[in-house]
């Protein structure tokens, strides 16, 4: 069925798994409980589709336009969203666990308590998602775009954020224990109160960053940019490595 138009067709509880729908134009189509488990959705567009209570287990939407699409309540387990178009689509409350979302558009997507850990969003378009209390744990965000993100009280411990640009960011109380921050934008960030616990700042921008009262225990500071002598030596106290 690659290349198959069905915009607007009924397909509500069908049965679908393993079919071959590479390039399908899918635009607004019912497929609430359908079983997609498996489907091949590369570059398929499926803008406004009905996905409520789809069973997408390991479905392939690699480059996948999914702008509008409704899917709560999907069972998204092992699905692969490379490269996707995932924005402004709401996935609060969902369980994207180990789920591959690199290089995905999620830009303005409502993310809010989302289950996110383990998930590999390496060069993703986060933009102006919300991710408040996110579980980002051991997430990998290496280059991932999170300008204008909502990242308040998400748990990014572990999380793999290297080269991420969290300029003027406000990251009170974040949890970042053991996070990879290295060559991590952070000027002007708000890191009051952050975990900052065991993890790894090499190289980062913290120029005018704010880290009163941060955990900075074995957390590693070599060769960081915007950081004086004053606010070194404090650093040092609280445990912090240079």
């Amino acid at each position: 069925m690659s290349g198959a138009d069905l915009s607007d067709a009924d397909l509500s509880g069908a049965d679908l798994s393993g079919a071959d729908l590479i390039r399908a134009n899918l635009i607004r189509p019912n497929l609430s409980d359908a079983n997609l488990c498996g489907v091949n959705l590369i570059r398929a567009n499926l803008i406004g589709a009905n996905l409520i209570g789809a069973n997408l287990i390991c479905v392939n939407l690699i480059g996948a336009n999914l702008i509008g699409a409704n899917l709560i309540g999907a069972n998204l387990s092992g699905a692969n969203f490379s490269n996707a178009n995932l924005s402004g689509a709401n996935l609060s409350n969902f369980n994207l666990s180990g789920v591959n979302l690199s290089g995905a558009d999620l830009s303005g997507a409502n993310l809010i308590r989302v289950n996110l850990k383990n998930a590999n969003l390496s060069g993703a378009d986060l933009g102006g998602t919300n991710l408040r209390g996110a579980e980002l744990f051991s997430a990998n965000l290496r280059g991932a775009n999170l300008r204008g993100a909502n990242l308040s009280d998400a748990d990014l411990s572990g999380a793999n954020l290297s080269r991420a640009y969290l300029s003027r960011y406000s990251l009170f109380g974040a949890k970042l224990s053991g996070a990879n921050l290295s060559r991590a934008c952070l000027s002007g960030a708000n890191l009051t109160g952050a975990n900052l616990s065991d993890a790894n700042l090499t190289g980062a921008d913290l120029f005018a960053a704010n880290l009163s009262d941060a955990d900075v225990k074995n957390a590693r500071f070599a060769y960081i940019v915007g950081i004086d002598e004053s606010i070194k030596l404090e650093l040092i106290q609280r445990g912090a490595i240079f």
